[in-house]
């Protein structure tokens, strides 16, 4: 009897668990053929990044068509900052209309990692991870994988859950200790919805820009600088230089040691005439902003300072590391 009901144990076990893989397997096909049937899609929701006890919220709109175009627009809930990633034939773009400014890429973006609001980026990354969890609920599916963030080594793994139509419905971050660094709800999505090609246009974005009354994100000085809260090991400051430019300031802080590296934090102005400035990198979310990330540097703005960091020897993650620990938002403004 006791073999009897053993036997039967197993048999039951095997059974779940292959229905269990069935049912991933199945879904994860499915996934797959959706994929193949997006032509364009719009969506919008709420991101949230956490750096540290601090909480940063953007409204996050995203527009895409089939063959590379992208628009996605992020505004920062606290103090309105607005910034643009565009990416269409002519390369990839970030514009900033509150300092009637563009940075211009010629970038792999977005295909080189992990992209947290951009529905096609978290498909694959599903598809693509055979070490993926896999739970299934009567209103939604649940897939813990591993996240590509090559230039974030914090970011290791990710929680991507769908409803039963395969849409995605919210993501989560993690770190190495299973604490949450990002997360996006995703509040509508609008499969092959008719986007016209002005979405992605430059010269039209500029034009509605000009129409609209952007927040005026300039300041002609310096009232506080701005220090890392990380430096690397054996790494000390040696030198702090104030310098006037016309109408603002400049601030030159030099680090040596065993990981040396310049920061230079200045004011920036909005120009009368748009204007695009050539670059090299990739666009990289950071907490408030989205930085300019090359091999040695990485640049950004922030309540009105532009701050530049370089170094020739530290590698990307650690520029990215030194680079959050500087950008806060005053809450007291």
């Amino acid at each position: 009897m006791k073999k009897i009901y053993l036997l039967l144990l197993i048999g039951i076990s095997s059974l779940l668990i292959g229905c269990s893989k069935d049912g991933e397997d199945s879904v994860v096909k499915n996934m797959k053929s959706k994929i193949k049937d997006i032509d364009s899609y719009y969506l919008n929701g709420d991101l949230k990044i956490y750096n540290d006890q601090e909480e940063y919220n953007y409204d996050v709109e995203v527009y895409y068509k089939k063959d590379g175009f992208y628009r996605v627009n992020l505004v920062n809930n606290f103090n309105s900052h607005e910034q643009i990633i565009l990416k269409n034939n002519d390369g990839v773009y970030v514009v900033t209309p509150s300092l009637n400014k563009s940075f211009k890429f010629q970038s792999n973006w977005p295909n080189d990692s992990s992209q947290i609001y951009l529905i096609e980026s978290l498909y694959k990354d599903i598809v693509s991870n055979n070490e993926r969890n896999f739970q299934s609920s009567d209103k939604e599916y649940v897939f813990d994988i591993d996240a590509n963030y090559p230039n974030n080594s914090n970011l290791v793994k990710q929680t991507i859950v769908l409803d039963k139509e395969y849409n995605v419905k919210n993501v989560k971050v993690f770190n190495g200790d299973n604490v949450v660094q990002m997360s996006m709800t995703f509040n509508e999505t609008i499969l092959n919805k008719e986007i016209e090609d002005s979405i992605f246009d430059l010269n039209s974005i500029i034009t509605n820009m000009n129409d609209q009354d952007n927040v005026d994100s300039s300041v002609s000085s310096i009232d506080d600088i701005i220090y890392p809260l990380y430096i690397p090991t054996g790494t000390v400051l040696t030198s702090e230089e104030k310098v006037s430019k016309g109408e603002g300031e400049r601030i030159i802080l030099t680090f040596d040691g065993e990981k040396p590296f310049i920061l230079v934090e200045e004011t920036v102005e909005k120009t009368d005439e748009f204007l695009i400035i050539p670059t090299y990198g990739d666009p990289y979310l950071m907490v408030d902003t989205v930085a300019t990330l090359s091999n040695n540097s990485i640049s950004w703005i922030s309540d009105g300072i532009e701050y530049y960091l370089v170094s020739d020897v530290m590698s990307q993650i650690e520029l990215v590391e030194i680079a959050s620990s500087i950008t806060k938002i005053d809450y007291n403004k």
